[in-house]
């Protein structure tokens, strides 16, 4: 578990306040968690930059619009794409029974971006503005009923288990850009195209071609959070063109890359402070 702190501390040149309930992290670009497991499921929000979350099941790539829950029990890793200000939200059993028994990516709405926020900030580490229990447990429930309408979002690439997936999964690891069709993958690694198509529909849940889409746009969104623009990084992902790139990320994020790049998509309304104002 997380040591229990209330000051900010400074290791390896990450900044943190860490409290029982969550905590809040300043990542330089790169910076790499060690593998860990807790006893309470955890959200985790970026509220500026890129989080990776690495778990046995696969890698969430959690942008600024999105939220990743990582269930108790789970070994896993963070890592930062750009200097990235990641939040951490632990729920309690009798929430965290309310969403799933996996882990899994949500799009975030302006009020739950907003209760993370406030769940994250100065009142829960400044002893003369901390939250009451009663406070702290009416936001936690909010963030989950706000979580709980929010559909899952397709950002968690999974992880191959079958050793002929997993040669597969490490080319194109190593080269995004990379078009080679299924078949010519296949010959590379000695399996044939069926085999491997059964393979990614009965153990990954997708097609090859979803999958390496997904797998593009997560490269994207690393790049994207480097300071790379939309033309350079659609040719480093594999596309033929900008434009294909930004239909393909806009279907899968929810904005084009010029907008996320910008961070515009998530600037939050004002009138939902007064809204969260009201709930504590």
């Amino acid at each position: 578990m997380m040591p229990v702190r209330r000051q900010p501390r400074l290791t390896a040149g990450v900044t943190s306040h860490i409290w029982p309930s969550g905590g809040r992290h300043l990542w330089p670009s790169g910076e790499t968690s060690a593998v860990q497991s807790h006893a309470r499921g955890h959200l985790v929000y970026a509220a500026s930059g890129v989080l990776a979350v690495c778990t046995e099941r696969g890698t969430s790539i959690v942008p600024a619009n999105r939220v990743a829950w990582t269930p108790a029990g789970f070994t896993h890793y963070h890592r930062a794409h750009g200097d990235t200000d990641m939040r951490i939200v632990f729920l309690p059993p009798s929430l965290a029974r309310l969403v799933p028994e996996h882990p899994v990516v949500f799009l975030a709405s302006n009020l739950a971006r907003e209760v993370l926020l406030a769940l994250t900030g100065p009142r829960n580490y400044d002893d003369a503005l901390v939250y009451s229990r009663s406070a702290r447990l009416r936001l936690l429930r909010v963030l989950v009923d706000e979580l709980r309408e929010a559909h899952e979002q397709p950002l968690h690439l999974p992880e191959p288990r079958d050793d002929r997936l997993r040669a597969v999964a490490r080319l194109l690891y190593e080269n995004p850009a990379d078009n080679a069709s299924l078949a010519e993958l296949g010959k590379t690694i000695g399996a044939s195209t069926r085999t491997l198509s059964r393979l990614f529909r009965d153990e990954l849940g997708m097609t090859f071609y979803e999958w390496r889409t997904q797998l593009r746009v997560h490269h994207a969104l690393v790049l994207l959070a480097d300071g790379h623009d939309t033309t350079r990084t659609a040719y480093a992902c594999g596309w033929a063109n900008p434009s294909s790139f930004i239909t393909a990320f806009t279907d899968i994020i929810g904005t084009t890359p010029g907008r996320y790049r910008t961070g515009r998509e998530t600037t939050i309304p004002a009138r939902l402070k007064s809204m969260i104002r009201d709930v504590e």
